[in-house]
């Protein structure tokens, strides 16, 4: 749907850290996906009962019924052909259908050089955790040596502001800001000029929380979308839509509907520590193909990382081939 390739993440002692705490983060996934299929094994072969007791685990771990619905018809194809014959070549075969699945939306964010600035609105409901997600953001950016500010849209709730403004300080990185109760229009189409006028290299816009559902304020985040544009044609260059990973099926609906409203450029999903629906990054890819460009596992800085797919693939089954 992108045009992507896929690209692997090169592995570091800090992305390893990563992985550590992913594998930890998603084990309760990983137990309602695997535990106890051994003791179910007839004889120590597959059958039927046994596909039918997998397909129940993935989507009761979220994964959604469509995706697992292919998943399984690759497994019961390759059992049909005799390629499965223990529990070790089924979990192998799991593995291989789901990366197949997820490699194709693993896909960095990368910011754009001839682009200046490089303008990231970033939208999602209430809670999904888009002033974290910005403040580990801008972090990342400038360890990458780029310039950032940002702009506090959100301004309906003045803790959303202050929260801003202390990641701010935190990264040394200038916040736009006006008023509570303030048009965030008027709050993000000052801090693009303020950003052209000082050269700066990214802009990173929040906005507040919304229901999916509540059309009027979809609307005024078009009205934000259609604001930037006037000062730069191209802009913004990335809508990115936070999702709450804990929230499961509900995911995709508001994926579903701010992609329509906004034409969302990338993904990320926050919150994968400890919640039992780690199998939503997979129903995501089945049914919007929308590009993942990081997952959040935690409130630190260092708990947000790119996603990629061979990792996540090896945490959410806690095997040991998440090397890239």
């Amino acid at each position: 749907m992108f045009g992507f390739k896929s690209q692997q993440v090169e592995e570091t002692p800090q992305n390893a850290g990563f992985l550590a705490r992913l594998r930890r983060g998603l084990s309760r996934s990983a137990t309602r996906l695997t535990e106890g299929l051994a003791g179910v094994l007839p004889g120590g072969k597959i059958d039927a009962a046994l596909l039918d007791d997998l397909e129940s685990r993935l989507i009761t771990a979220d994964v959604g019924v469509e995706t697992t619905t292919a998943i399984l018809a690759s497994l019961r194809s390759q059992v049909a052909r005799k390629e499965l014959n223990d529990l070790p070549a089924l979990l192998a075969a799991l593995r291989n259908s789901m990366l197949e699945i997820l490699a194709p939306i693993a896909h960095p964010l990368r910011i754009d050089g001839l682009r200046k600035p490089f303008v990231i609105l970033v939208v999602g409901v209430n809670g999904a955790g888009k002033t974290t997600t910005i403040g580990k953001l801008a972090r990342r950016l400038v360890d990458e040596k780029h310039s950032v500010m940002l702009a506090a849209g959100d301004t309906f709730r003045a803790a959303a502001v202050e929260q801003l403004q202390v990641w701010g300080a935190r990264n040394q990185v200038p916040v736009i800001a006006q008023a509570t109760g303030a048009d965030p229009a008027a709050v993000v189409f000052d801090a693009l000029q303020s950003a052209q006028a000082r050269a700066v290299d990214v802009l990173i816009a929040d906005t507040a929380g919304r229901l999916h559902t509540q059309s009027n304020l979809m609307e005024e985040l078009k009205k934000v979308k259609r604001v930037l544009g006037r000062l730069d044609p191209n802009a913004p260059h990335e809508i990115l839509l936070v999702l709450d990973g804990s929230q499961g099926q509900n995911s995709l609906q508001q994926a579903k509907l701010f992609h329509e409203a906004l034409n969302v450029t990338g993904v990320v999903v926050t919150k994968l520590d400890g919640t039992a629906k780690g199998g939503i990054v997979l129903a995501l890819a089945g049914r919007t193909k929308l590009p993942v460009r990081f997952i959040g596992i935690g409130e630190a800085a260092e708990d947000f990382a790119e996603f990629d797919a061979q990792q996540f693939v090896a945490a959410l089954l806690q095997t040991d081939d998440a090397k890239t």
